[in-house]
């Protein structure tokens, strides 16, 4: 059985740096070969992606977190990462990891951690 915890969620005041931790387990796959990415969700609004690391190296980012926010995997710890910078209030949301399998169907989400910003 797949499972995905985050991690490094939490309270912070705008202008903060949180970095979030997703451990995988129980995949069949290697990591080095499937995609890592990690998504949210705010209150009343659409899961939307904020970053993703392919299986290649490469990654994109959502405009509202490009430049503030990096995407890491450490694949020997199956592992990703999400490391957030000069967080504003509008990052405040549930904080989902996924990992993939192109051209599968194997995909799965993590549980989910609250990134609260405010002062």
């Amino acid at each position: 059985q797949v499972q995905l915890v985050e991690s490094g969620g939490g309270l912070v005041q705008p202008g903060g740096s949180l970095r979030l931790s997703c451990a995988v387990s129980g995949s069949i796959f290697s990591m080095n070969t499937m995609g890592m990415g990690w998504y949210r969700q705010a209150p009343g609004k659409e899961r939307e992606l904020v970053a993703l690391s392919r299986h290649d190296g490469s990654t994109n980012y959502a405009a509202s977190v490009k430049g503030r926010s990096t995407i890491s995997r450490d694949n020997a710890k199956n592992t990703v990462y999400l490391q957030m910078n000069s967080l504003k209030v509008e990052d405040t949301a549930v904080y989902y990891c996924r990992v993939w399998k192109v051209g599968t169907g194997y995909a799965y989400w993590g549980q989910g951690t609250q990134v609260t910003v405010s002062s």
